[in-house]
């Protein structure tokens, strides 16, 4: 017989949370007001569900799934379990590949990308792989409807969708943030190591990391060892759910329209727990991963003229609106939106996936960044 809470009592229960906290309180503190607020988030329906991980030291600050991963069926979300769209979160998750093949010896950042892909276009000018990795190679970004594509491209099939247009800039001038040039470095890194991409990423990046709840796209195989064997088999045998993914309009929440990411997996196209991205931000804080020349490397401001652009080698790094150092990365994509936060003076990981294109929610997830930074002070 199955034990556990019946899931819409369990539902019920975390709903009234903020009463049990509370405590006679007028108000809310710490963790308290941080459960408030993002339980307000599915309350007002501004959410489907979100999963949240936050570290301190290692140790879990927060951990907690809010509101459903399926609304229709009423499946609840599990931080441990439930799978999203990470979008542009995926950044990160490349760039650590990226890094340790810069270590090995197979690619260099300031080689020309040509000296990787020759049969690319030739431009007006040429271009490295820093200037990819940091978005100053003067690629375009999307146009119309490619944000949301669903063509069964392969990573050398894509280039097609942007390899005629010209650089909107010389490189190392100018800096436009877009996805396509990680679907270049995903490229030049295949023609580099003569090993498929996510293979790569999988053997050097997942497993190391015990990431074990992070999958390529729909119906792609994981590795060649995996061959034919699909992210949907994968995930019912690790007992996860992949989560529904959502679009939102006036009239409240729909299916979000199908898309194919895996031409764009490096920038755009993984999918993962809260939990599994915490890991890799604490692989960072703890240097499990990486030398320190490297990752210093990876995540030092590039410049443009001498001044800061605030992103790395696929890493956002900057300071919040306290002057809190970290790095980390922002991601919003077709029927998923993603936070991911690494401070490093504050030894805090924080990760939240919402299963929802842009709900436009950023305001209250940085009060609730704030929220945790500020709770973590007092340990």
């Amino acid at each position: 017989m199955n034990h556990d809470m019946n899931p819409i009592l369990k539902y019920l229960n975390n709903l009234f949370a903020k009463r049990r906290v509370l405590g006679g309180e007028t108000q809310l503190k710490g963790l308290a007001a941080t459960d408030a607020l993002l339980l307000d988030l599915v309350n007002t329906k501004r959410v489907p569900g979100l999963s949240i991980t936050a570290l301190k030291k290692g140790n879990i600050l927060l951990q907690k799934g809010y509101g459903y991963a399926d609304l229709e069926n009423k499946v609840l979300v599990d931080p441990k379990r439930t799978v999203f769209r990470v979008a542009s979160v995926s950044k990160p998750i490349a760039a650590t590949a990226l890094a340790i093949m810069v270590s090995e010896g197979l690619i260099d950042l300031d080689s020309s990308f040509y000296e990787y892909v020759p049969y690319y276009p030739e431009k007006k000018w040429d271009f490295t792989i820093r200037h990819l990795a940091s978005h100053t190679a003067g690629i375009r970004g999307y146009k119309g409807m490619e944000y949301g594509l669903n063509r069964p491209y392969n990573i050398k099939q894509s280039i097609e969708i942007f390899k005629d247009d010209e650089l909107l800039f010389e490189p190392g001038t100018g800096y436009l943030y877009n996805s396509f040039d990680w679907v270049l470095i995903s490229l030049a890194m295949q023609e580099a190591s003569s090993v498929p991409f996510e293979a790569y990423v999988q053997e050097k990046v997942l497993e190391p990391l015990g990431m074990i709840h992070t999958y390529t796209p729909e119906n792609r195989p994981l590795s060649p060892a995996n061959e034919g064997v699909n992210v949907v088999d994968f995930v019912e045998q690790s007992r996860c759910t992949i989560s529904n993914f959502y679009s939102k309009s006036c009239k409240g929440f729909r299916n979000a329209v199908p898309v194919n990411n895996f031409y764009k997996l490096a920038g755009g196209g993984y999918l993962s727990t809260s939990e599994d991205i915490a890991q890799l931000g604490q692989a960072y804080l703890e240097g499990t991963i990486l030398n320190h020349e490297i990752r210093s490397r990876f995540l030092t401001s590039q410049k443009i003229d001498g001044d800061p652009i605030y992103y790395g080698l696929g890493w956002q790094v900057s300071k919040d609106a306290k002057g809190r150092p970290f790095y980390g990365h922002i991601g919003n994509g077709v029927g998923g939106y993603s936070n991911f936060f690494v401070y490093p003076e504050e030894k805090m990981v924080i990760s939240i996936l919402i299963n929802c294109t842009d709900p436009k929610v950023q305001r209250t997830l940085d009060e609730v960044v704030d929220l945790l930074l500020e709770e973590s002070d007092l340990l």
